[in-house]
């Protein structure tokens, strides 16, 4: 007898079929938040859905330049073994831009049916298995900022004139970014350009569950096919352009009851607005602000986005409407209120942004942490708060020093993240830059 998910999924490829749909994409999150994935004619989808579609199993740990990267756990260890796509029927979704196509996140065993618990969508998921034991269901949505440029990397236009009416919408493309992204079931709420020349920002409603960081992901990709497709290049690179504004990924999250719904964080009898359990959220993401910092600023280039006066947090702060505190009080209600993490950047992986500020609250809220007083505004400017880690190796550092955070996160992944980012690190080091060439050659 097939299984509920064997149905399940019968039944989406029977409505996929009717609608002319005849290619599936089985899509798995890597380690960046790209989608690897395999396509899939429609005949052939159901048993794939119901045994799992094989794909080399070091995939999601490679690093950014694709590099198999020895120690993290899915390469040489496993004898660079097969995983198991398996899909999540909920993500399944009619891609509008391609002809007669769909697609599926998926989730990844290995052929005895163990998780990969190293992957970012499995990391993700546990923190929210631990949120729904302590009786709560996280909300979360994202405002990923972009630039969009031309196939040769150069920017549309140059100047500061963030909500032009004419730069907003430059382009024909943005407006059928936002049709094809609503088509795709995105929900897009406003779209607007950005703070710098030729970037943009398209925030979409926020999800509870899994859907906050799937959206997030399915966003980030469409934008960037979409973008090919017309000839553009788009990139949520953190600092694309020294002398041009960084992209961020704010990152918005509140606490639901679950058993009745309402909003955990807002408390109207509060000097704040917040409850009990969204102080000790914050106070939990204060106290483990450099071990997560690891994931939410994951590369050389983000730490290229942290300046004052950027409105990028540079310490270790919360504060009402502060635009420069790591932490900032949202919502005008009771029941809108929430907080708005500044520190995530444009690059960053949703699902492992999502879990690390979901690791940090929850152990605030299970540890009852008392919170702080709220810098003095601006918070970048209050000197008496702990700076944010400045390299990518100390927040490396202190995530694996942090036996909570490490611990909730899981061994697996801090290993296979650890071991993947140095990695790149060293790459890095050993690059000679445009910089070091005009400045020593001559004189030396």
């Amino acid at each position: 007898m097939a299984t509920d998910t064997t149905t399940g999924a019968a039944q989406v490829l029977d409505g996929w079929r009717a609608q002319g749909i005849r290619f599936v994409r089985f899509e798995l999150p890597d380690m960046h938040g790209t989608s690897r994935s395999k396509m899939v004619p429609i005949e052939r989808a159901y048993g794939y859905a119901e045994s799992g579609l094989n794909m080399y199993g070091g995939v999601a740990v490679l690093d950014s330049r694709s590099d198999v990267v020895g120690g993290t756990l899915y390469h040489e260890e496993v004898a660079y073994g097969d995983q198991l796509l398996l899909p999540d029927l909920d993500t399944a979704a009619v891609v509008p831009w391609r002809e007669a196509t769909a697609r599926w996140i998926c989730d990844s065993t290995w052929a005895d049916g163990t998780p990969l618990e190293a992957l970012p969508r499995r990391v993700w998921r546990k923190q929210l298995e631990r949120a729904r034991a302590l009786g709560y269901e996280p909300l979360i949505g994202y405002e990923p900022e972009f630039y969009l440029l031309t196939a040769d990397q150069e920017l549309l236009f140059e100047g500061y004139h963030i909500f032009n009416v004419t730069r907003n919408t430059y382009v024909p493309f943005i407006q059928e970014l936002v049709e094809q992204l609503n088509a795709y079931g995105l929900e897009v709420i406003t779209a607007n350009c950005e703070y710098a020349g030729s970037q943009w920002e398209l925030p979409c409603l926020p999800l509870r569950g899994m859907g906050g960081p799937d959206r997030c992901f399915s966003f980030k990709n469409a934008v960037k096919e979409l973008a090919h497709m017309h000839g553009y290049t788009a990139t949520f690179m953190s600092k694309p352009f020294a002398d041009s504004a960084g992209s961020g990924l704010h990152t918005h999250v509140s606490l639901l009851n679950a058993a009745e719904g309402g909003n955990a964080f807002g408390d109207g009898s509060d000097v704040a607005g917040i409850s009990a359990a969204c102080r000790s959220f914050i106070a939990g993401n204060l106290r483990h602000a450099a071990s997560i910092y690891a994931l939410l600023a994951p590369t050389v280039n983000c730490m290229k986005r942290r300046r004052t006066h950027t409105f990028s947090p540079t310490n270790v702060s919360w504060g009402l409407e502060d635009r420069s505190a790591l932490i900032r009080i949202k919502g005008g209600t009771t029941e809108s209120r929430h907080i708005e993490h500044r520190a995530p950047t444009g690059l960053s992986n949703p699902y492992l942004v999502g879990a690390a500020i979901l690791a940090a609250g929850l152990t605030g809220i299970e540890d009852g942490l008392e919170l702080e007083p709220a810098a003095h505004p601006p918070a970048e400017e209050d000197e008496s708060r702990t700076k944010l880690p400045t390299s990518v190796r100390e927040s490396l550092e202190a995530l694996e020093a942090d036996e909570r955070i490490a611990g909730a996160l899981g061994e697996d992944f801090v290993t296979a993240y650890g071991v993947m980012r140095r990695h790149e690190l060293s790459r890095f080091d050993d690059h000679v830059t445009d910089w070091e060439r005009n400045e020593y050659v001559e004189i030396y």
